[in-house]
Formats: structure tokens, sequence, C-alpha cells
């Protein structure tokens, strides 16, 4: 006779009621629509080769820009006490001047028309 110890009796519990949830909380049914993964509003049955607007991408890699922007503004505003006023001024005025012509660039290109 084989004594079992309490782990071992525990252990299996455990893997019969994992067992059994499996089996009883499965789908009778499937769903196209539940079964298919999210992928941003394309049906991904449908044909790839779908026009897509690089209107919609060109405005996402902007707000990517201009985001991370603000992330690296956010530590001027930490040292402005510990710095030079000229040397913070400085800094300051050359990142923005950077930003506004990006910005300028983006809107002489046609990037921010949305109709074309």
């Amino acid at each position: 006779m084989v004594m079992f110890s309490l782990a071992t009796i525990m252990f299996l519990i455990s893997t019969v009621m994992i067992i059994m949830a499996t089996i009883i909380s499965k789908k009778t049914f499937t769903d196209r629509e539940k079964s298919s993964p999210f992928e941003c509003g394309f049906d991904p049955k449908s044909s790839a080769r779908i026009p897509f607007s690089l209107q919609f991408f060109l405005i996402a890699v902007i707000f990517l820009i201009f985001d991370v922007e603000i992330t690296l503004l956010l530590p001027l505003i930490v040292t402005m006490k510990t710095t030079n006023t000229l040397s913070y001024l400085t800094i300051t005025a050359v990142f923005i001047t950077i930003l506004l012509g990006g910005l300028y660039h983006e809107w002489k290109q046609g990037a921010l028309n949305w109709a074309y």
C-alpha cells in the first residue's frame, strides 16, 4: 500500500478540478467574428491587398514624434532651477526651434492637410 502525502493528494485534486473546469467551460459554438483577431477594423479573412490610406499612418507618426518630444521637454522643467539661466534659455530655444521647424516642414509638405 502506497502512502500518499498531503501535497500529492492536493496536486491530484487540483489537476482534476482544472480538467473539469476546462471541460465544463468549453464553448460549443464558434463565431467567425469572435474567433478572428482584431486587426484595426480590417477584416482579416478578406484580401490583404486592400488599399490603405497613408494619411492615417502619417498622422500617427506625427503624433508619435510630438508625443516623444513632450517627454523630452519635461526634464527641462526639472533642471530649470539647477542650471545657469542663459544655458537653460539657449537649450530650450534650440529645442523649441527644432520642433517648430519640423512642424513648419510638415505643414509645407501638406502632411497636415486631410483632404487632397
